[in-house]
This record gives C-alpha cells, sequence and structure tokens, in this order.
C-alpha cells in the first residue's frame, strides 16, 4: 500500500519539465489557499485519498517570502484496517523562483515509520537531509515543489513525442525523472469533463508494476494546469487517480458542457 499512496504524490508532482534549465511562463499559477483533493482507486474501490493545500508562511528564507505548501495522505474504506497509512509532506518555495528551501515528509505506514528534512541550500549547491550532504548542479526540487512549479512552465511549444525530464531529491540521492507529451484529450474526473494534455511519465518495472506497464497523466488545457486524472497497470489490476475537489483556485475551472 505504501507504494500505491507513494505513486500518488509522485504522478501528481511530476507532469511537464525540460531537461535544459526549467522556465516559468510568468506569475504562479496558484496562489495562497489553494486547496486540491484525490481519490486514488484499486479497480473499483478507493484505496486512498490525498490533500494538498497552499499556505501563506510567516517564515522567510534568505529574507524572502515563501508559499508553504503541504500534502497529506491517507489510507481508506478496507485498505485502512488491512494496511493504515497516514503520510504529511511539506516543502517551503520561493515565491518568485518556485524552488524549494525546505522540505520535510513524516511517514507511517502500518509498522513502518520515516521521517526526513530536507535543506537546499542554493549558494553552496548542497541539499542536506537526514542521511547525508549531497551536491548538486542547476535546478533539483522534492517532488512536491516539482509539481507546482511544472504547472508554471509554458507547454504552448511542445510536439507529440518531446520527451522532458526533471531532477528531484528523494531520501539519500538525486533521481531524474522521464515525461513524454502525448498529445491532447478530453478527460473526465468528479468535476467534469475538461480539456487536456495528456502526458507518459516513465515507470520502473518491478514489484507493483507490469514489464510493459505505462503510466498517463491528464492535465488540465487551461491557466490552472492542474492533474485531473492518472491511471497505470500494476500487477494485478490498474490504479486510477481522480481530482475529487478543488477550491480557492487563481483562475476559474471550467469543465465542457454536455
Amino acid at each position: 500500500m505504501k507504494y500505491i499512496l507513494g505513486l500518488l504524490f509522485i504522478i501528481t508532482g511530476f507532469n511537464i519539465s525540460h531537461a535544459q534549465e526549467l522556465t516559468q511562463a510568468g506569475d504562479p499559477v496558484f496562489k495562497e489557499g489553494e486547496q486540491l483533493s484525490y481519490k486514488l482507486k484499486y479497480g473499483i474501490f478507493t484505496a486512498a485519498e490525498a490533500d494538498l493545500r497552499v499556505e501563506s508562511s510567516p517564515i522567510k528564507f534568505e529574507g524572502k517570502p515563501v508559499f508553504h505548501i503541504i500534502a497529506e495522505g491517507r489510507t481508506a474504506g478496507t485498505f485502512d484496517i488491512f494496511y493504515k497509512v497516514r503520510n504529511r509532506y511539506e516543502t517551503y518555495v520561493d515565491q518568485k523562483t518556485l524552488l524549494p528551501y525546505f522540505y520535510a515528509e513524516d511517514r507511517h505506514e502500518s509498522n513502518y515509520k520515516h521521517a526526513d528534512k530536507v535543506t537546499f541550500n542554493r549558494q553552496d549547491n548542497k541539499i542536506t537531509a537526514n542521511k547525508g550532504v549531497f551536491p548538486f548542479k542547476g535546478q533539483v526540487f522534492d517532488f512536491l515543489s516539482a509539481y507546482y512549479f511544472a504547472r508554471n512552465i509554458d507547454v504552448s511549444k511542445m510536439h507529440i513525442g518531446e520527451k522532458f525530464e526533471m531532477q528531484y531529491f528523494l531520501e539519500d540521492g538525486i533521481n531524474t525523472l522521464g515525461i513524454t507529451y502525448v498529445g491532447t484529450e478530453k478527460m473526465k474526473c468528479d468535476l467534469g469533463t475538461f480539456n487536456c494534455l495528456k502526458f507518459n511519465p516513465t515507470i520502473i518495472p518491478g514489484r507493483i508494476f507490469k514489464k510493459n506497464s505505462k503510466l498517463y497523466l491528464w492535465i488540465t488545457d487551461d491557466q490552472n494546469r492542474i492533474p485531473v486524472k492518472a491511471q497505470v497497470e500494476v500487477i494485478l489490476g490498474s490504479i486510477t487517480m481522480d481530482l475529487s475537489a478543488a477550491k480557492g483556485l487563481k483562475y476559474p475551472l471550467n469543465p465542457l458542457k454536455n
């Protein structure tokens, strides 16, 4: 179950990013007060739920104001009886560059517990975490800040089949995720049907994913750039993520009319 719940944040966190230096399309597409909720379904059953929100912060980093972004995930229904999960992730990102200064996670997954605190020192290009100090080059994110940064990237000139990459730090090292742009498609979620951009993030076969599994992610083709749905095949069945609620958005969320 911990892999499934982790997937919920990973697939919402890496959508569109370029292998070179990433640049924003303008002011952030989100604002303080934004709240997004997702349901993760295994077949027809709701296995987990997650909430993401953007808050103001009295804390400043290097004298600069930051967004305090929080994500919380939990198992649901029968899954909560057999494998209880209560996870919290949070990041502080610069309000202009959207690069992270500090990231923390607190995971409770059945009998397993894990906590980490990560500091990004961009003057020395070093990441300090519980497991040590890690040098880095260029733009490196935690997966939560990557999600919000990626929503701000200009995708107007992307071509079908174009592949992108993003660097992110997780636990004990810097990883790279590749994403391929598939095209546009209408997609339905609990909030309606939306015009979407479709992406195919790379996944690694193993204990959860089948050898030929493909992960698809649909993001609103509007100013909000919100993931509304994701789907992936696993060893037994499939996992689907749906946007179930959204409020405090900077721009109106306009589903297609029937």
